[in-house]
């Protein structure tokens, strides 16, 4: 099975916050880099990360066991460490399967996220006059 499309990388991430959120190119990447750092975070302590629509990233240990040399066929221990998986959501699999794109959908969700933040961040304003009567 070949990938079709292209990679999706940490400027695109930036560049689709900028474009939708309105925050500077700056901001975006910070915001951007804020995002995964949290998540890396989070994994790094054995936590599960659940995103919504889009799936959960979770650490599982794997035992110490005894693997092959497909070379030579000598029995080499494999010892034990933690790996990263990742679930996609039943939205996702969908999505991914035809029903439509769930990249955009990732994209839109990280910068409707950003814009929610941004409104935050911004002091309210005082209402107009014409808000008044």
């Amino acid at each position: 099975m070949t990938a079709t499309g292209k990679t999706v990388t940490r400027v695109d991430l930036c560049e689709a916050v900028y474009q939708k959120v309105g925050l500077s190119r700056t901001e975006s990447s910070a915001f951007v880099e804020l995002v995964l750092k949290e998540i890396t975070d989070c994994l790094e302590k054995g936590e599960t990360v659940k995103l919504s629509s889009f799936g959960s990233f979770m650490v599982r240990k794997k035992g110490q066991r005894i693997g092959r040399n497909p070379k030579t066929g000598t029995e080499v221990p494999i010892s034990p460490r933690r790996v990263m998986v990742f679930k996609p959501s039943a939205i996702l699999k969908q999505r991914i399967n035809g029903n439509g794109s769930a990249a955009a959908d990732a994209l839109n969700l990280l910068a409707s996220w950003a814009a929610t933040t941004q409104e935050q961040r911004q002091p309210a304003s005082a209402p107009s006059p014409k808000d008044l009567s």
